[in-house]
């Protein structure tokens, strides 16, 4: 497949980095929940690459479920108001969750939503993210599995979109400035 790279100042991570870093990361979700009731639950709109990707790693009764929470309009920067867009089928009472996340930014969502299903009586509440952007972060929230640590720049591709457009990209990369500064 052919992009116009002239959108991207840089790829700052690969499509087989991704692959080998979502097999890490799955390898040490299933040693630490071996045994155990978990429940993935994907972040739409965003999350679904990593989680299609992440989930097809994991054993066959792992259950996923999906939930949208947005604090981003159609912008590059997060509002810092979260709202429930889509919420759970799934009962949280006893179950070990694992919020997938494509990228954790300010940290403002992430905390809010670890706060809203810990109420919901979750045996467990932990955090696997693709992305992670230490100096964009406003709230300091505990990651257990983290695929990469990134600059603070506006990434698009594998979920992660400008208005929509980028999600299909199989890797990640900074979007150039041009375009969305117009």
């Amino acid at each position: 497949m052919q992009y116009d790279m002239t959108d991207f100042s840089k790829v700052l991570v690969s499509e087989n980095d991704i692959g080998r870093k979502l097999d890490e990361m799955a390898d040490a979700i299933r040693r630490d929940y071996e045994g155990q009731d978990l429940l993935l639950v994907g972040v739409l709109k965003g999350a679904v690459m990593v989680m299609a990707d992440l989930a097809r790693r994991m054993p066959p009764q792992v259950q996923m479920d999906w939930m949208a929470v947005s604090s981003y309009g159609s912008g590059t920067k997060s509002s810092g108001v979260v709202r429930i867009l889509k919420d759970l089928d799934a009962d949280l009472t006893g179950r070990h969750v694992l919020i997938v996340e494509d990228i954790i930014d300010s940290g403002v969502t992430l905390s809010w939503l670890l706060g809203n299903l810990r109420a919901r009586g979750a045996a467990s509440v932990e955090v696997a993210a693709l992305l992670r952007k230490p100096k964009a972060a406003v709230v300091d929230v505990p990651v257990k599995y983290i695929g990469f640590d990134i600059p603070n720049d506006f990434v698009v591709g594998y979920g992660l979109d400008y208005a929509e457009n980028y999600r299909t990209l199989p890797f990640v990369a900074i979007l150039d400035p041009k375009v969305y500064e117009g």
